[in-house]
């Protein structure tokens, strides 16, 4: 691979430096005087116009076909998400006006600096304006902007509702350089925050005196049920960052300080999604080339969680794997996650009700002092409430 490129790039070096010691020489002759050498000059790059046109035409359109099935929205890559069919129609209607009219001006581009070209009895006409013209070029695509902003924004506030159904709700905190994601214990509930309490033991800023944070859980990666709405808390902890779900058409700024939110539904689960791609010759061939017999492409694909705004220079480590599993999976998967409080707070310095006995402590622990039920913990932080007052 390595050689091929090194081969291409010497060809095309050369080619430049042909090029230009034909320039030069063409330039030459003209400072001389050469009338003659300018008109064949002037007739070889004309001619050179529709010779570019039209390899760069069959150049969009081979490699366009090449790499179909590389693209979202192509090939297997159709929309995972019950919303990203929406987003891929108005991406294809905007290709389809943009790329009808990216044709028409290159075609009209070079085709008129070869008609034109320098030619002996052929003096050019100047026109000043042409009113007619103008009215053209000018309503039409006022009215191919309105068509794609109507459409669009229906489509964006279809899409960005808030949903008063039942859902599930995780959230995601960008930071330099990773995703901390949260998901609800129990109590199906998210604690609150507050900036100043981030430290090292608390990357999010929990307020342990709030029980609903007691339960939360911190997992590694992002697992959710096929088939039930979503609802995404994204913020960020530092600088703006972005959550980005390429294959479920999600994407949203991770602003700090500023909450925002997305609701999606998947709907394609990671086993299906592997399936769509291994009837795919491009994902028919080893993930790692240098295990020839490893997984081939297909088995080892995974939805990713990818940061879409260069946020530094550690912007591309910022990943974290999605799996879209049956209710099944996910709830045992769920029952296995530990609360982030008990595993890493509890009874800590950190802990506001060190050395006393919590509702949502096991039987089997030690902790001393007296038991304090939910009733009392609600009380305590009553208490440190009006204290702080």
């Amino acid at each position: 691979m390595n050689s091929l490129l090194g081969f291409v790039l010497i060809s095309v070096l050369i080619l430049i430096v042909v090029v230009q010691i034909a320039r030069v020489t063409e330039l030459a002759g003209i400072r001389r005087g050469d009338k003659e050498t300018q008109k064949l000059t002037n007739k070889r790059n004309a001619n050179y116009m529709l010779w570019f046109l039209a390899g760069f035409m069959i150049f969009c359109v081979v490699s366009a076909l090449h790499y179909k099935n590389y693209f979202l929205g192509y090939g297997p890559h159709s929309s995972a998400s019950a919303h990203g069919g929406s987003i891929d129609s108005m991406f294809n209607t905007t290709l389809i006006f943009t790329g009808i009219v990216f044709v028409i001006t290159h075609i009209a581009l070079f085709y008129f600096s070869w008609k034109y070209k320098e030619e002996d009895g052929v003096k050019a006409e100047y026109i000043a304006h042409d009113t007619r013209l103008e009215i053209i070029w000018t309503a039409i695509p006022a009215v191919v902007m309105a068509i794609l902003v109507v459409f669009g924004l229906s489509a964006w506030n279809e899409i960005m509702a808030d949903t008063e159904d039942e859902f599930i709700e995780i959230e995601a905190t960008g930071y330099q350089f990773g995703w901390h994601l949260r998901y609800p214990g129990s109590d199906n509930l998210l604690g609150t925050r507050n900036y100043k309490m981030i430290d090292g033991s608390n990357p999010i800023g929990q307020d342990w005196e709030d029980v609903k944070n007691h339960d939360d859980l911190h997992p590694g990666e992002i697992v959710l049920p096929v088939g039930e709405k979503v609802r995404v808390r994204i913020t960020a902890r530092d600088v703006l960052h972005n959550f980005y779900l390429p294959h479920f058409r999600v994407k949203m700024d991770a602003v700090p300080g500023m909450p925002t939110y997305f609701v999606f539904t998947p709907e394609v689960t990671t086993k299906e999604y592997r399936q769509r791609l291994k009837d795919y010759p491009e994902y028919q061939i080893p993930a790692d080339p240098s295990e020839p017999d490893g997984p081939q492409k297909w088995e080892a694909f995974d939805y990713e969680l990818a940061c879409a705004e260069l946020c530094g220079k550690g912007h591309f480590s910022m990943k974290r794997i999605v799996k879209i599993v049956e209710r099944e999976e996910y709830d045992e998967w769920l029952a296995a996650q530990q609360p982030y409080y008990m595993t890493s707070i509890r009874n800590t310095d950190a802990d506001p009700f060190k050395g006393q006995k919590l509702a949502s402590d096991s039987v089997e622990d030690e902790a001393p002092a007296a038991e304090v039920t939910e009733e009392v913990e609600a009380d305590i932080v009553a208490m440190n409430a009006e204290s702080a007052e």
